[in-house]
């Protein structure tokens, strides 16, 4: 699990010098993605499907192959990532494992063929070349602009971290043996052309990654060839395996991934200890003690499954009525502290003026924000009231995006967001809804108290005074 972040008080402020600048600028062919909106970008990437028919027929249960046959669409494709970008970032002291693997399927298995070290761009061409070897580039957003641009507002899209690999691989090899992820799968080809052969599952919507024998797969329900600008999207849990055909001098293709560990089952359990400690208060059954030796197995007690049972029932009902709520603090405070920041050109930092009472303002980046509402400190033994808390992903780090940053980054780039007392909640939810509002008109005791949120949310750059000639 990842270190809890600590929150900041309400009136502190942090900078944003942290957040790195772009690396490579957009250049390229015309983008026929739709960035307007997160629902606009994911609808033109699955054009001509249509949205509503792809989550109604495809997502969760089969496959689906797009084929464009569009040159433009193909050409933007191959400016999304190329072999020559790799050899550029080579210099840039990208390493075997953390950012490369070089692997190939060999008589059914991986042979993983990395060095030590830094990767040198002339063994990557012998390995392509002579070892007839498969290159993968892990999280390639963290140095493509437009990457960056597209899983940022795919994971806004989703509400859910959105991970890159890109994969090389030459003529007449594959990289990776027969295997099922347990991600949902989108393929965009780049470059050349790719053979996918898709089995039927053997673990419907798998939870883990696990590769299976020839043997036990049977015949692929699907034999594709990907050319340049396709899309492939196929649910977790799909057995597949994909080679570049003989005669085809590379392929590249880009495997965005995404709804890892997001199932019914995962918010489960993020919410049922709270589900369970809020239930316990109002029903005694669950606040009866064990039998006598339980915890010592030697006594059979086949009422207790009974009255466990009946307890989970109680539970049931009481969140189906809404008198019991389902909070899932952990899996949202992952996805917050760990998704891709705004795509910017610039520094994220404080806009516009400082807000006054007379202002009217707006709040910046909502699909970046969260308030929760959590207990006012982070260990049960100091657990007071419950506090509002803030959340954003302005400050998080696109360079170590999906790549598990170490215990010492996550110590420096420590932020648990703002904090601010209970009453404050209304607010800020109203601030949520609203596209803009005057200070005054927020729901708190005080005009000291308006002040100071309104201030706290701008100093994180969170918020933005409307000029009268803009309202």
């Amino acid at each position: 699990m990842r270190k809890k972040r600590k929150a900041k008080t309400q009136d502190g402020g942090k900078g944003l010098d942290k957040q790195c600048p772009p690396k490579q600028g957009r250049v390229g062919p015309p983008s026929p993605l739709s960035f307007h909106s997160p629902a606009s970008l994911f609808s033109s990437l699955i054009q001509p499907m249509d949205t509503d028919q792809f989550f109604r027929e495809y997502w969760e249960k089969k496959p689906l192959h797009l084929q464009r046959c569009d040159p433009p669409t193909a050409a933007y494709y191959h400016s999304l990532f190329q072999l020559s970008d790799l050899q550029s970032l080579c210099s840039q002291g990208l390493q075997y494992y953390r950012d490369v693997n070089v692997v190939r399927c060999v008589s059914g298995k991986k042979k993983v063929l990395n060095k030590q070290g830094q990767v040198k761009d002339s063994v990557l061409r012998k390995n392509l070349v002579q070892d007839k070897a498969t290159i993968q580039f892990h999280q390639p957003q963290r140095f493509k602009d437009e990457l960056w641009r597209i899983q940022e507002k795919l994971e806004c899209f989703f509400g859910a971290l959105v991970g890159s690999n890109v994969y090389i691989t030459p003529q007449g090899s594959q990289g990776l043996p027969v295997h099922y992820d347990d991600v949902e799968v989108f393929i965009l080809q780049l470059e050349g052309q790719k053979r996918w052969r898709l089995y039927s599952p053997t673990v419907p919507l798998a939870t883990e990654y696990s590769t299976e024998s020839e043997d036990r797969i049977g015949c692929p329900t699907h034999d594709i060839i990907l050319q340049a600008g396709d899309l492939l999207y196929f649910p977790r849990g799909t057995i597949h395996q994909a080679g570049t055909p003989v005669g085809v001098e590379r392929s590249t293709h880009l495997t965005l991934s995404t709804y890892q560990r997001m199932s019914r089952g995962d918010l489960l359990l993020d919410a049922f200890p709270s589900l369970l400690l809020d239930g316990s208060r109002c029903e005694v059954s669950l606040r009866e003690g064990l039998p006598p030796r339980f915890l010592l197995g030697t006594s059979d007690c086949p009422h207790i499954r009974a009255h466990l049972a009946s307890s989970l029932r109680c539970l049931a009902e009481g969140v189906e009525s809404g008198a019991l709520e389902v909070r899932s603090p952990l899996m949202r405070r992952d996805f917050l502290l760990n998704r891709l920041p705004p795509y910017s050109g610039q520094l994220l930092t404080p806009a516009g003026r400082t807000p006054t009472l007379e202002d009217v303002v707006c709040l910046r980046f909502k699909d970046h924000v969260l308030v929760t509402v959590e207990p006012s400190q982070q260990t049960p033994e100091e657990a007071t009231d419950p506090a509002v808390i803030v959340l954003h992903s302005l400050t998080n780090r696109r360079e170590t995006h999906m790549m598990g940053a170490c215990e010492e980054e996550e110590e420096q780039d420590a932020f648990g967001g703002l904090r601010f007392p209970l009453s404050h909640l209304q607010a800020l939810q109203t601030l949520q809804q609203a596209e803009r509002l005057p200070v005054a008109q927020l729901q708190l005791p005080s005009a000291e108290e308006r002040l100071r949120l309104v201030v706290s949310l701008w100093s994180e750059s969170l918020l933005l005074v409307v000029e009268e000639e803009s309202v």
